[in-house]
């Protein structure tokens, strides 16, 4: 049975824009031996967009290939950084860690508010916790100014059987 599938992996990567997209196709590409739905895999494809570009842009301040083009980014803004990916499925959960070593969240509850953001001269409509929230059963985010930040999201995926007898 499908839904008995217990399975692991871990990837870390560049904190630049252009992984946002590879840590996208690689959490769906993993989910998908638990035969998930479209719109499931949907739903985290798009958190775990959210919480790496919020790593790139907020943990590090890296914003090439982000917001405004042509933007200058002064060489005292940019950290090269990385950021680490866990998933896990389990009993039909996927769990998704995003993790960073940037500079931390302050107030982590305020940063959490929708349309909240420390970046509106990228264009950022402060919704990328709120995302995460809708699209994921269960977040939690953990964060230290100067140590980084951990986000931590589940999901569902087996729901059972297509047909009901």
């Amino acid at each position: 049975m499908k839904s008995e599938i217990k399975n692991e992996m871990e990837i870390t990567f560049d904190a630049v824009a252009s992984n946002e997209s590879l840590a996208r196709v690689t959490v769906a590409a993993f989910a998908t031996q638990v035969d998930p739905t479209l719109e499931e895999l949907a739903d985290v494809k798009t958190a775990v967009s959210e919480a790496v570009t919020n790593a790139i842009i907020h943990g590090y301040g890296n914003v090439e290939g982000l917001g405004k083009r042509g933007m200058e980014v002064p060489a005292a803004n940019k950290s090269r950084g990385k950021v680490r990916m866990l998933c896990r499925l389990e009993n039909g959960v996927l769990s998704v860690t995003v993790e960073d070593r940037g500079k931390g969240i302050r107030d982590v509850a305020r940063a959490m508010e929708p349309l909240f953001t420390t970046r509106p001269d990228l264009d950022r409509s402060g919704m990328g916790f709120a995302f995460m929230e809708a699209f994921m059963d269960d977040l939690q985010v953990e964060s230290e100014p100067g140590v980084g930040t951990i986000v931590r999201m589940q999901k569902k995926l087996v729901s059972g059987p297509w047909i009901m007898t």
